[in-house]
């Protein structure tokens, strides 16, 4: 069973996601901050992330930065509902494998987590 970090500072769209992913069979590891998700990565070691971009106090390209740190082959997606051309290309330089907008359809994200565990 794949195990998946999710990063998202809504509780409501943390709720959302674990749920949807629990459904679909995967282990699932919720925070809500870029510091508790630098935590869970070294302590879990998911197979794939599903991280929020804008967050306070650590914003999601740090988080991933930090992440990639840990392991340059984490195999990450990005959430957002900022979904600029600019935000793009700077989470994807940073390492991002994919890039979902907000708000998403879950079979989505559910194809973001299935091209994440395929690479």
């Amino acid at each position: 069973m794949a195990k998946i970090l999710i990063v998202d500072d809504e509780p409501e769209m943390l709720d959302l996601l674990t749920a949807a992913l629990v459904d679909d069979g995967f282990e699932t590891v919720p925070v809500l901050s870029g510091s508790a998700a630098i935590e869970a990565y070294r302590a879990d070691r998911p197979d794939a992330v599903l991280l929020d971009l804008i967050m306070p106090t650590m914003d999601g390209l740090s988080t991933l930065t930090e992440i990639r740190r840990i392991d340059p082959g984490a195999r990450v997606a990005m959430l957002t509902a900022l979904g600029t051309h600019t935000a793009v290309k700077k989470a994807m330089a940073a390492g991002a494998r994919d890039f979902v907008l907000k708000p998403f359809d879950l079979a989505r994200v559910r194809d973001a987590v299935d091209g994440l565990l395929a690479a």
